[in-house]
């Protein structure tokens, strides 16, 4: 009987066995991949009446539209098919006329492109310096602006203020800072990014500038700022906070790099040791730490 009774308890066993096997040899399902953004999008920003962020892959625009036209910024179309998108954008809102697009600097990856709405009417603006700039270089692809502007200039349009502001050199020296005083919103491209280092070399970066503009936007009246390219997550506005950690993170650079200036070191030797944690979650912080170490040696080794 105990024989019997074992080989029952055996079988039991290995039916059991053979019924969980399949279940533990199962591989737990992948987690869902993130979904792709698709190639362009438009979206109003929370709170405002007419006041819109177009973005075309990693790069995004303003644009507002009121009761007498619209507005817009930068076309974005360096090889890329932006601006017909762009201008299909607007006019799913409104079929108003596009009086204007001002160039927030003259980096062409952010105004090429823009002849779609030169066709359609738009006056195209700028700092004197972009004006003068693309008047010298004549790329192919980007719209020479009709009218250039100084320190300030304020546009007046269907009830909408927008303050053109030049707060000095930094990321080139002909950027606007753009600002609606009614929304308390502005938008800037390039030099004060959404939690993330400078980009690669600083290239056509101005030193120690760069530094007193954002004290200079810092001390304007806004709460949020449109970007020229989303930060982490795609999260398209900023706040005065990304402003102040930008100074922060420059300033904190600056001096990492003095001291290693000041003690002898080589630009090989700066880039291979500095390192900010602070900062390490930023986005390119391993990819452009090293370049915007590089810059700053430039700066405090030989002046410039």
């Amino acid at each position: 009987m105990s024989v019997l009774r074992a080989s029952g308890l055996s079988l039991v066993l290995l039916m059991t066995a053979l019924v969980a096997a399949p279940q533990a040899q199962t591989p737990a399902p992948a987690p869902a991949a993130a979904p792709t953004p698709p190639p362009f999008a438009t979206t109003k920003v929370e709170g405002t009446d007419g006041v819109y962020i177009f973005r075309f892959g990693g790069h995004q625009s303003m644009f507002v539209v009121t009761k007498d036209g619209v507005i817009a910024t930068d076309p974005i179309g360096l090889r890329r098919p932006a601006a017909k998108a762009y201008i299909d954008e607007i006019r799913k809102i409104t079929q108003a006329p596009i009086k204007y697009v001002i160039y927030s600097h003259s980096h062409y990856d952010h105004i090429a492109g823009g002849q779609p709405f030169k066709d359609i009417g738009a006056t195209f603006i700028a700092h004197n310096n972009a004006k003068k700039r693309l008047e010298q270089l004549k790329p192919a692809d980007v719209v020479i602006p009709d009218q250039g502007i100084g320190n300030s200039r304020t546009i007046r349009l269907g009830g909408t203020v927008l303050e053109l502001h030049y707060v000095g050199k930094n990321h080139s020296d002909n950027t606007l800072v753009m600002r609606l005083p009614k929304e308390k919103i502005i938008f800037t491209v390039d030099w004060i990014p959404l939690q993330a280092v400078q980009f690669r070399g600083m290239a056509d970066t101005y030193l120690p500038d760069t530094q007193e503009g954002l004290k200079k936007v810092i001390a304007m009246d806004w709460d949020r700022m449109i970007s020229g390219h989303p930060g982490p997550g795609g999260r398209q506005t900023g706040t005065k906070e990304d402003a102040k950690n930008v100074l922060a993170y420059l300033d904190d650079l600056s001096a990492a790099v003095k001291k290693e200036v000041d003690a002898g070191k080589s630009y090989d030797d700066a880039m291979k040791g500095i390192k900010l944690p602070k900062y390490e979650s930023y986005g390119g912080y391993n990819a452009f730490l090293p370049m915007n170490i590089e810059r700053l040696f430039d700066f405090h080794n030989r002046g410039i």
